[in-house]
């Protein structure tokens, strides 16, 4: 499937000089972003049924992720467009769910800011390290914390029960875990750029 799907995009007439860009992986990327626009069902306190849609939507487009870094490495199509887009389509993602899911009382909005705060305060971090040339990590507490909001946010979105569970409360559970990990992968990066920097002046 993955290679008809390969062979079908190489056949589409795209310059060259483009690819760089317009490559299989990137374009998957860009149709997670565009699922953005249907979160914001979200905001009309959708029932059971269309709760469950976007929320399916929501986990198909997670699992994009999987796929286009698998169909990059595989293929060779590892792109600096690709490598920019990745985790900000990851973030934009989540975070717009998340935010979207303030007003209709699913999601406590502390924990929402915290968690956006966290980001934009590890991307500061590791900007200013490039700038520097130090190499900071990603870091599995970061990694596990990523996993464990895609599994809160698809259970807060469901919010019903399902299949026997109180979604809500098992969306609960798991948000408080990703939290957790939220602050610890944050204050992770904090050591490993103080400590480089200590390093790089030594």
């Amino acid at each position: 499937m993955i290679d008809f799907l390969k062979r079908s995009f190489d056949r589409l007439p795209i310059p060259e000089e483009k690819r760089e860009v317009f490559n299989l992986p990137n374009t998957i990327t860009m149709l997670r972003i565009g699922v953005i626009p249907v979160l914001f069902g979200l905001l009309l306190d959708p029932g059971p049924m269309m709760s469950l849609f976007i929320a399916l939507l929501f986990i198909a487009a997670a699992l994009t992720d999987i796929l286009d870094g698998y169909i990059a490495r595989k293929y060779g199509i590892v792109t600096t467009m690709g490598k920019f887009l990745d985790p900000i389509a990851d973030k934009m993602i989540v975070n717009t769910a998340m935010i979207l899911m303030i007003p209709i009382g699913r999601i406590p909005a502390w924990i929402v800011a915290v968690i956006i705060i966290r980001d934009f305060a590890v991307d500061g971090i590791r900007n200013i390290a490039s700038s520097e040339g130090m190499v900071i990590p990603a870091s599995p507490p970061g990694k596990r914390k990523m996993l464990c909001q895609i599994f809160a946010v698809s259970a807060l979105m469901i919010h019903y029960p399902f299949i026997g569970a109180n979604a809500h409360a098992v969306g609960l559970v798991i948000l408080f875990i990703a939290l957790v990990l939220t602050v610890t992968s944050g204050l992770d990066y904090f050591l490993k750029f103080y400590r480089a920097g200590v390093r790089k002046k030594v």
